[in-house]
């Protein structure tokens, strides 16, 4: 495999303009033979990612995973894509609902996640039931309250395209489509999907930035004791991605079993995953369920509003809250509003190539 390497904000942008730039209906390919290995630049402020053996990533790759992303033959209908409930101006969250709607009308009973910077996470969902970002591209598709379509009618739809099969020669050496093959596209456009430069990352960073004064003092509480945030949302990636029950219910009833749907046990009762907060001024309301319609309702929340239970997370140190000042708060809010990332919701090489 040919290997070539890019530099992040501008070498893979304008290599997937030139990509993606024509409609789907005059597509010409531009590759032939062994794919070009794409090497993602990862930020400094961000671990390394591992890329998954079986799935090495292509510029071929992360094209087509883009436009089956944005492909609304995945569901049953043909009227929703993956960007359906994942809007990349608001961090490929939905548009600010608390619950998705499918193409039945059902509406789900969880919030869509934002998908910045999942490949470094190794389970997917608010209870993890999904390992690794192939398996996660499966699951909606076949959901009923989703995109209700089956695999094999997708692919059928998939097939008799003119252009897809060219796609999938060029990046995986066979004109057949695959369900496997689909969603190991789609994982490689998602690991693209990186959020780092926003102005609390830049003064991470020590570049240039313009980073307020109420952001740095509340940057100074969140990654200290008196704001307590860092223990479930560490410096960088701004998540452990592990699962935490944040006090947000004082009884464990079937409406918020969380992690132990998954693992059946009760001490994973009303343990959700812990987003990343990359963006989050644009990913409103928050939580699992959206309760909270503001990131002051956030603040609020860990400031006087903890709940106590059996699986309480032993990370939140201050369980009877934090007792913060008007001050306090507004700063936290502040730091939270400076980590939204500009170019990365505006960024052509992560939008509709339709």
């Amino acid at each position: 495999m040919k290997e070539k390497k890019i530099v992040w904000s501008v070498g893979f942008l304008m290599s997937l303009m030139v990509l993606t730039g024509c409609r789907k209906d005059d597509y010409v390919p531009l590759f032939r033979g062994t794919p070009t290995a794409l090497t993602i630049e990862i930020p400094s402020n961000l671990p390394p990612m591992v890329i998954p053996a079986d799935n090495p990533t292509t510029y071929e790759g992360v094209d087509l995973g883009r436009r089956l992303f944005y492909d609304v033959r995945l569901s049953g209908d043909n009227t929703m894509s993956c960007a359906s409930c994942h809007n990349q101006a608001y961090a490929f969250t939905d548009n600010g609902k608390v619950f998705s709607k499918g193409i039945d009308g059902l509406l789900g009973d969880i919030q869509a996640m934002p998908l910045a910077n999942l490949g470094w996470s190794q389970t997917l969902f608010w209870d993890g039931r999904s390992e690794g970002l192939e398996n996660q591209a499966r699951e909606p598709v076949k959901n009923p309250i989703e995109m209700h379509e089956s695999w094999t009618h997708a692919l059928t739809e998939l097939q008799a395209d003119p252009d897809y099969p060219r796609h999938f020669e060029a990046t995986f050496g066979t004109d057949q489509l695959t369900e496997d093959l689909v969603v190991k596209a789609i994982a490689q456009f998602e690991r693209t999907l990186i959020s780092a430069n926003s102005e609390y990352d830049k003064f991470a960073r020590r570049e240039p930035h313009t980073l307020s004064a109420a952001a740095q003092r509340g940057a100074e509480m969140f990654f200290g004791e008196r704001g307590d945030c860092f223990h479930c949302h560490s410096e960088g990636l701004l998540t452990d991605y592990d699962f935490h029950n944040n006090g947000l219910d004082s009884v464990l009833g079937i409406q918020n079993l969380g992690r132990a749907k998954v693992t059946n046990r009760s001490s994973d009762h009303a343990k959700f995953k812990t987003p990343g907060l990359h963006n989050v001024a644009l990913t409103a309301p928050y939580m699992h369920d959206g309760r909270f319609a503001t990131l002051e309702e956030v603040v609020e929340h860990y400031n006087s509003g903890i709940q106590q239970s059996p699986t309480l997370s032993p990370k939140i140190k201050s369980p009877n809250g934090l007792l913060l000042t008007s001050q306090e708060k507004a700063d936290l809010v502040a730091f939270l509003k400076s980590l939204t990332d500009e170019e990365f919701v505006t960024n052509a090489a992560f939008g509709d190539p339709y």
